[in-house]
């Protein structure tokens, strides 16, 4: 078990190049399952959580083979049992349900189990899978789905009470595309990671209308081909440099490339409002950012996207830490998900947190401290705080982080910060 010793107080600069999203490449590599032909994903990212999607593919008979940041898949032998012992590892393993109940018109499951940032209910998934023809009998902690008649289109609401499902949106739109007639998502996610799953299938010889709108629709086909397709930039890891280089860059500020200015547009605008310089290319494919001269705490409510997304309220928890002034950050999708505070608190962070909303007054500096990481934004935080605190922050539970940041010390590395990866 890896821990991350950061030695707070250095400078960052330079450039890095953000990598493929996690939260796109877990359900279009379960897509490649709907195929018998071979499909090329490149610019998959090198992180745990992959590394789990990947196992599944292979525990499913399905033929992987990894280079670098490309894979290629053949699924023409497959099963449609997905053990617990795989499954239990990552709660995204589920979007495995839509594809096989495509395919084979049978799935076996396991319930991925609970998360520690808060409930979050496969109700909404299996609601949209049933309306389209889908059996479920749950014994023993497993979901066994049969589609006695074939999977047949209909119009499903997949509104939940914090909004959207974004892996509901995806499971339902990957079992559709092989359904006979026409499938309507309504209240559907409309996350870019949504789109990015939506343009793969597209490639596949699906036919799909309104990705990224609030209402999708499917006409079914009768069978799907092989892609080579390639996965959007992370959106999140770029938000997460981003606040870096509000934090702790010099005045030229550090450049992330391969980054889409559009998908960071809730980001880019708290930042400015809090006093930060962002400076994008022409293409909107590289992006600059630098400390403000004068920054000052913002208020921010997360909310599905296009809102400001919930995976970032805890870097930005970390940047309002060390900003003069009163700032207020509401979680409305996840109100558990203040983990963090408890950890920035010991590093002499003033942070209240009450009823999913966390009002922090800022600070001049923080101090080194020994923190535990709860879950994978919660880690980057602590990263963060860890950058500019005085002294050397250990960060214990680093494998948290590893499931959805690719190689962040080395990147950080590059950008000048004083880290090292330890054993603990």
């Amino acid at each position: 078990m890896d821990k991350l010793i950061v030695h707070g107080g250095h400078t960052l600069s330079g450039s890095v190049n953000i990598s493929g999203a996690k939260n796109a490449s877990l359900p279009i590599l379960a897509a490649a399952l709907l195929t018998d032909e071979d499909v090329i994903i490149r610019r998959v990212p090198d992180v745990s959580d992959t590394n789990y999607m990947i196992q599944i593919l292979s525990a499913l008979g399905a033929q992987v083979e990894r280079s670098s940041g490309t894979v290629r898949i053949n699924s023409k032998n497959i099963s449609h049992d997905a053990p617990y012992e795989l499954v239990r590892k990552m709660r995204a393993s589920i979007c495995v349900m839509g594809p096989l109940l495509a395919r084979l018109g049978k799935a076996r499951v396991s319930l991925p189990g609970g998360c520690v940032i808060g409930d979050r209910p496969v109700d909404l998934h299996l609601k949209g899978l049933r309306a389209i023809g889908t059996e479920i009998d749950m014994e023993g902690g497993n979901m066994d789905m049969t589609t006695p008649n074939g999977l047949v289109g209909a119009e499903v609401d997949l509104r939940g009470k914090q909004g959207p499902t974004v892996l509901g949106t995806d499971n339902l739109m990957m079992a559709a595309v092989l359904a006979k007639g026409t499938t309507i998502i309504e209240s559907a996610a409309a996350e870019p990671e949504v789109v990015d799953l939506a343009n793969f299938l597209i490639g596949m010889g699906a036919k799909i209308e309104g990705a990224g709108t609030r209402r999708i629709t499917i006409e079914g086909v009768e069978r799907l081909h092989g892609v080579e397709h390639t996965i959007i930039p992370d959106r999140i890891e770029a938000g997460t440099f981003m606040v870096a280089g509000a934090m702790a860059a010099g005045k030229e500020g550090i450049t992330l490339h391969r980054i889409c200015r559009d998908h960071l547009i809730p980001v880019t605008e708290k930042l400015i409002e809090a006093g930060h310089n962002v400076e994008f290319n022409e293409a909107g494919t590289s992006v600059t950012v630098s400390p403000g001269e004068n920054p000052k705490g913002a208020k921010i409510t997360t909310a599905p996207h296009p809102g400001f997304p919930t995976d970032m309220q805890a870097q930005f928890s970390s940047l309002f830490a060390v900003t003069d002034g009163i700032s207020v950050i509401e979680d409305t999708i996840f109100p558990q998900r203040f983990m963090h505070c408890a950890e920035m608190s010991r590093m002499g962070a003033s942070i209240k947190v009450d009823n999913g909303t966390a009002v922090i007054e800022g600070v001049k500096q923080l101090s080194a401290a020994p923190v535990m990481a709860s879950d994978l934004r919660a880690s980057a935080a602590l990263v963060l705080s860890a950058l500019t605190a005085n002294g050397s922050t250990e960060i214990n539970r680093l494998y948290h982080i590893d499931r959805g940041y690719e190689h962040i010390d080395e990147k950080l590395l590059t950008l000048g910060a004083h880290v090292e990866r330890v054993q603990a």
